[in-house]
Order: structure tokens, then C-alpha cells, then sequence
């Protein structure tokens, strides 16, 4: 039973017990993850459109008013030109609240030429016969980088350390920015990174996508964590053991990974449903390069209504 206290003490020790307490329990702790709409504006030079673009973009966060440090969320390309104007950065929204919960202000944004996002498509590798995918994919890098920039700019983002996660063509851009490693990029994430299939198990000259991955890994020293699962038909598993070997042999700092199948089509594992399998090896990412933030997840925010559209 408590007892009431009644001395003049007591209740300044009462008082401050509650004080503690609230500040333990309120605007001191998250409590949930947040969800904002974002335009970040990079240089367009020599792109369609205005000098500076828009780009489309989500953030998710701990909503602890805190701020957290920075990943950066790049999607694929599709096989159809078509397919690029109804894109939408809601499509990666499960594998930022992933982050978001780990403790990282989640940024997915679409680079230029795709869904909303202003300025012309910039990463065009030219045709079959002889593709620069070196050059498509320093493009795609290049708004990485710059919306990496604007970013650290905003009082929710601390500075210091960011990452860079990727998926198929936005993971190749991502593997192209750790080439030219931007200040505070300490680490870097792809999933099936790649560029020019045009059909299930058919990618545009395989031998100048292995020499981009050359090129790039030439310069690159930035820990690199690379997911490939062995029904990808993007890039499959024997195009994955050249692509990833050009890379690390040219200096590449590489962690690969391979998973089983999973799905009718193993690049869409970084994914909703294949968190269960790629959220643990993030984990052991991170915690191997001193990047765990939280030793608890926050709670998984409700979904958007944005995605009941989709």
C-alpha cells in the first residue's frame, strides 16, 4: 500500500519523481516513426526542365523530435520507358520504416526522370550494341549525392555518418557513389545492383556491365554489403559471380551475400514480404560497422493511405 506523504519534502521528492518519469515517457523517448512528403531540389544541368529539379520524396523518422543519422533509399528502373512516370517513392515505404524503426531518418526519393520527380531521365546507357553503364550509373550517383547534400541541411538529420541503401538500377548507382564517396558515407547497401535487362535472364552487354563494376570498384573503399538471391532474373547468380568479382578485384571493399530462392523472381527480395530474410542481414551489416542505433525496434508505423491505391 502507498502511504500519502505529507511533509514539505516528501512531496518536492514526489514531484520530482513525476518530473522524471514524464521525461523518461514523453517528448525525450520515441514513440512511433513519422511520415513526411518531401521535395529535394538537385542541380539539373544539362538535363530537361529547370536547372535545379524536384524530386519526389518520403521521409520516415523517429518522431522523438530528436535528430537521427541519414539513409538514403534508391529504387530500380523498369525494363519499360512506359512503366517510369507512375512510379512512386511509396514503393520502397516498407523498407524505409524498416530503417525509421532501426533509428535512421529514411529518406526515399525518386531520381530525375521517374514518377514526379522533375528533370529529364538522365541515366540512359545508349544502345545494346555498345552501352555505358559507367556513365548511366555516375548519373543516377549524382542525385544520390546531391540529395544527400540537401539533406544534411535539415535540423532532423545529424550530421556526421549516412548510408546508402539500392535496389537493381538504384543499387548500381549506389555501388557508382562509392566511387566518388560523398563526406560521411560510411557504408553502402545493394541488392541485386545491376543495370540493362531486357528481358528474364537476358542483360545488354554483360561484358560492359562487368567493366562499369571494374571501373567503379577501382576507387571505391567504402564497406559495400551486396544481396543477391539465386533466383534473381535480373542478373542471376553466375552474371552476380563476375559482376562481384570485377568489383572486389579491382580494390572494392565487398561483403556478398547470397540467399536462396525466394519468390517467383528472387530481385524482389528487398521487399515487404522479403524482410524476414534481408532485414537480419542488414543487422549484422550494421552491427559489424558500428551502425546499430537502437537496441529495440520502435513500433512498425501504420500504413499510409497512399498505399492502399497502389
Amino acid at each position: 500500500m502507498i502511504r500519502p506523504v505529507r511533509t514539505r519534502s516528501g512531496i518536492g521528492a514526489v514531484v520530482l519523481a513525476l518530473v522524471v518519469f514524464i521525461s523518461a515517457f514523453g517528448s525525450g523517448r520515441a514513440e512511433g516513426v513519422r511520415l513526411d512528403a518531401l521535395k529535394i531540389p538537385v542541380p539539373n544541368a544539362g538535363g530537361a526542365g529547370p536547372a535545379a529539379a524536384l524530386l519526389d520524396a518520403i521521409v520516415l523518422r523517429p518522431d522523438d523530435g530528436q535528430p537521427h543519422p541519414l539513409v538514403l533509399l534508391s529504387h530500380g528502373s523498369p525494363r519499360s520507358a512506359s512503366d517510369r512516370p507512375s512510379m512512386s517513392p511509396y514503393g520502397m515505404w516498407a523498407q524505409a520504416a524498416e530503417f525509421a524503426r532501426r533509428g535512421w531518418v529514411a529518406v526515399v526519393f525518386l531520381r530525375r526522370g521517374y514518377g514526379s520527380s522533375q528533370g529529364g531521365w538522365a541515366e540512359t546507357y545508349g544502345p545494346c550494341s555498345g552501352p555505358d553503364y559507367a556513365k548511366a550509373g555516375r548519373a543516377g550517383a549524382s542525385d544520390i549525392a546531391a540529395a544527400a547534400k540537401f539533406m544534411a541541411g535539415q535540423a532532423y538529420v545529424r550530421s556526421g555518418k549516412w548510408i546508402s541503401v539500392g535496389r537493381s538500377a538504384g543499387g548500381f548507382a549506389t555501388v557508382a557513389l562509392t566511387s566518388n564517396a560523398p563526406p560521411g558515407l560510411a557504408a553502402a547497401i545493394v541488392f541485386a545492383p545491376g543495370r540493362g535487362s531486357s528481358g528474364p535472364d537476358t542483360v545488354c552487354g554483360e561484358g560492359e556491365l562487368v567493366d562499369a563494376f571494374a571501373q567503379f570498384g577501382k576507387s571505391s573503399r567504402v564497406p559495400l554489403l551486396w544481396v543477391s538471391a539465386d533466383n534473381d532474373h535480373f542478373f542471376g547468380p553466375k552474371l552476380v559471380t563476375r559482376l562481384s568479382d570485377a568489383f572486389a578485384k579491382s580494390g572494392g571493399k565487398l561483403s556478398l551475400v547470397r540467399t536462396a530462392a525466394f519468390g517467383s523472381d528472387g530481385h524482389m527480395l528487398f521487399s515487404e514480404n522479403g524482410s524476414a530474410i534481408w532485414a537480419p542481414i542488414v543487422d549484422r551489416f550494421l552491427a559489424a560497422n558500428n551502425l546499430v542505433l537502437r537496441d529495440r525496434l520502435l513500433d512498425a508505423p501504420e500504413r499510409p493511405a497512399q498505399l492502399s491505391t497502389r
